[in-house]
């Protein structure tokens, strides 16, 4: 796949990111260099192109310019078309040295003050790009924005230098940050229900979240849910469908011993259906729906079935059409859980989120007494007897794609996962979904958290990886909290256990697959949230996993003081 060189004419595509490569240049530069300065622009546009995706899997937009700027007529040039093109993410790839004022900060005077970019280039020796990058990120750091420079790696000399592997992926996880900050501003998730269960750590931060990452919450109340049920307002035809789909692949296991029982399954298939359509209408990107306890669990009102698949179709890459784009959505009205997962399928390209309450954790002495009682053998080689893990468990937003590994056919993760009918507190009951994913699974588990005193959100994050113990003590496990819920049991690569359940933002977190630490590492610099990752086994910089810390923290005394900094202007 190629990027696209500009022309005359802008693009008719808008209102998603679009990255923009250009590069600075020397006006008393020679011709060869100059021809290979634009050369790198060139294939670094080419290298990005389709590399970096949205969620649906279409490629983000590249586009770029062989004009290099010079001075600020140059500078001038390349912003405005870079504007009328639509472009709010810009990468530079200086092969030559420059001077800062007359070219990039130049370009940047046409844009907001909250646009990415990135300096990548190569460790230059004959016409130093890598002096220009140096020069002009201190720069914009000395003024107080935030910029990212990427020093990789590209032959110093001939006319088409390609640049290195790992230089490549550090700019691609970059774009992926930036696509993720850009792209969500202007966005909007909706939630149904007011707030969730009296949880005060899932309340929608209306203001706060709209000031901070551009994104709208739209509420409204379950009465238009339980009134759109009632009437029936959705395709009759397409719930028959939907029905015999989850027949088809689980007839044997769907829970239904009362006429009723088939009655309350359809209605909370119908939830789906109308949610869907209704968050079609809102151009919604995520939702949330409280159910408790209105919905089903006050006998004052009148009571319908859980909306446990409803909430897991959403967040799955398939459904009865076929495949689909994930729809992040919580159960409980989770705000911090819808905005946490939003963030990390949009960085991971469109992988889907796990929704799981904080439950047990379950610690080595733990681990072993369950052993003895069940009569089991401990694996010794297994990292998860020595260090312990968390039983992720929760009644809805558990999407099918984690019954098994990433990459498992529909088909066969939809023979994993059965129907039970519901526990019994919510009163009119319905279906849950249960299955127990598979261990190997690694990613990243993580929270959003919001504090009134500072008036900025956190991420508290690790990264972690799925276990799973032998078939009597796992069994006992679900039993022991809930057998008819969804289970995956994480463990942290850093945290220990006793961090771990002391410093829980939350009752809920999150886990994403293929999710690069360094794309939330980016991120998280990129919209001005805390960084929360405590954990006393965690180095602070890991070559190749960590991104370098940006220069503007190193400068105004460390990343956290930075961000509140920044959160005064």
């Amino acid at each position: 796949m190629n990027a696209r060189k500009l022309n005359d004419e802008p693009s008719e595509e808008t209102g998603l990111p679009k990255i923009g490569v250009f590069a600075a240049c020397d006006p008393r530069i020679d011709k060869k260099s100059r021809k290979r300065s634009k050369n790198i622009v060139k294939n670094v546009a080419d290298s990005l192109a389709g590399e970096v995706q949205f969620t649906d899997g279409s490629p983000v937009p590249v586009v770029y310019t062989d004009l290099l700027i010079d001075s600020e007529q140059q500078a001038d040039k390349v912003a405005k078309h870079f504007v009328e093109e639509g472009v709010d993410v810009l990468v530079c790839v200086p092969d030559t040295w420059s001077f800062p004022q007359l070219t990039v900060i130049s370009l940047l005077s046409h844009f907001p003050d909250d646009t990415p970019i990135n300096f990548t280039t190569g460790n230059s020796g004959p016409k130093p790009g890598v002096v220009y990058t140096h020069a002009t990120a201190g720069a914009i750091s000395q003024y107080g924005d935030m910029v990212h420079i990427n020093v990789g790696d590209w032959p110093d000399h001939g006319l088409e230098p390609q640049m290195s592997s790992q230089t490549k992926k550090n700019l691609v996880d970059w774009c992926y940050a930036a696509v993720t900050w850009k792209g969500l501003q202007g966005r909007r998730i909706v939630v149904f229900g007011h707030d969730s269960m009296g949880m005060e750590t899932a309340l929608p931060h209306v203001l706060e979240t709209r000031n901070q990452f551009g994104i709208e919450i739209t509420r409204l109340d379950m009465k238009l849910l339980a009134d759109m049920v009632k009437k029936e307002a959705y395709d009759h035809a397409e719930l028959e469908e939907l029905k015999n789909w989850l027949y088809k692949h689980a007839k044997d296991r769907i829970e239904l011993p009362e006429d009723k029982d088939e009655e309350r399954l359809e209605q909370s298939l119908s939830l789906y259906l109308i949610i869907r359509d209704l968050m079609d209408e809102l151009n919604a990107i995520g939702g949330g729906f409280m159910s408790q306890l209105e919905w089903g669990s006050d006998k004052r009102g009148i009571p319908l079935p859980v909306a446990d698949i409803m909430e897991s179709l959403f967040n799955s890459t398939f459904d009865h059409n076929g495949p689909k784009p994930v729809t992040p959505f919580a159960t409980e009205a989770d705000v911090q859980a819808i905005l946490t997962q939003l963030f990390m399928t949009w960085l991971s390209g469109g992988q889907p989120p796990l929704f799981m309450d904080f439950r047990k954790v379950w610690e080595p002495f733990e681990i072993e007494n369950l052993a003895d009682e069940t009569n089991t053998t401990l694996p010794q080689n297994e990292e998860w007897v020595k260090k312990g893990f968390v039983d992720g468990v929760n009644s809805g937003s558990a999407s099918f794609n984690w019954a098994g590994q990433p990459g498992t056919d529909p088909e066969e993760l939809m023979q994993r996962i059965s129907f039970p009918k519901a526990v019994e507190y919510f009163f009119y009951l319905g279906n849950s979904v249960h299955f127990i994913s598979p261990a190997g699974i690694e990613g990243i588990a993580a929270r959003l958290a919001y504090s009134s005193l500072s008036g900025m959100f956190s991420m508290f994050w690790d990264e972690a990886e799925t276990v799973r113990p032998p078939e009597k003590m796992t069994d006992e496990i679900v039993n022991n909290a809930n057998p008819t819920w969804p289970h995956t049991f994480i463990m942290p690569r850093h945290a220990t256990m006793t961090e771990y359940k002391q410093y829980a933002p939350a009752n809920h977190f999150h886990m994403t697959w293929s999710l690069e630490t360094a794309r939330l590492q980016y991120w998280m610099d990129l919209a001005n949230v805390l960084s929360v990752a405590p954990w006393q086994n965690k180095p602070e910089f890991r070559e190749g996993i960590d991104r370098p810390q940006p220069l503007l923290y190193l400068l105004n005394g460390g990343a956290k003081k930075t961000k509140m900094l920044r959160k005064k202007q």
